[in-house]
């Protein structure tokens, strides 16, 4: 099962893409899915000051309705399945899901609704959202840059192709266990390409 419906995306990120790469008249208004073979979902925190982690997710549902003249009115959403978190250990793969932590048992995804874009002068978007995780619903705004929109050379379907970044305090969301060892902030980040359904 593929969770999150995006947003939740939200995303601090320093591509030099300029203004004209949120030019998103060359592909059509409509509904677009993630493409799953060049999506990835982060999670990034830092350990005792030591190192800083990222976590991936497999397994998610990302969806775009666009409005290419009037980029305001699109909506994102992002489902994820918490227990497809990639850890790289067993042992912090049955940690991170447990009870202290995403709780999978009783909470097994995470959701991200959009409430809100705001172009920015920079070519950039605010993306505003609702992200639930383990029954709590909180706001959040992710930083968008389109990358390119175009007619893909291979699918031969209209693509987008995005960079989001954000970041929350875990705590607020009840994953606030073994902080201030691993910290409370935490970054969120998203590339996806998503193609025309």
């Amino acid at each position: 099962m593929k969770a999150v419906k995006l947003s939740a995306i939200a995303l601090a990120v320093s591509l030099a893409t300029g203004a004209s790469a949120a030019d998103l008249s060359a592909v059509p208004s409509g509904a677009y899915t993630a493409d799953n073979t060049h999506t990835y979902i982060r999670l990034q925190y830092n350990h005792l000051g030591l190192s800083n982690p990222s976590l991936g997710f497999e397994k998610y549902d990302l969806s775009m309705n666009l409005d290419n003249a009037n980029p305001a009115n699109t909506t994102v959403n992002l489902s994820i399945d918490l227990n497809s978190v990639q850890t790289g250990s067993e042992i912090w793969h049955d940690h991170i899901t447990g009870e202290k932590w995403f709780d999978v048992a009783n909470n097994p995804t995470a959701k991200f609704e959009s409430t809100g874009v705001t172009a920015n002068a920079d070519g950039t978007y605010d993306l505003a959202g609702d992200l639930t995780i383990k029954g709590m619903t909180k706001p959040v705004v992710m930083k968008v840059t389109v990358n390119a929109a175009m007619m893909h050379p291979m699918a031969k379907k209209p693509v987008v192709g995005i960079s989001a970044v954000g970041g929350i305090k875990r705590s607020d969301w009840g994953l606030g266990a073994n902080a201030p060892f691993v910290s409370d902030e935490v970054k969120l980040s998203v590339e996806s390409e998503l193609l025309a359904n």
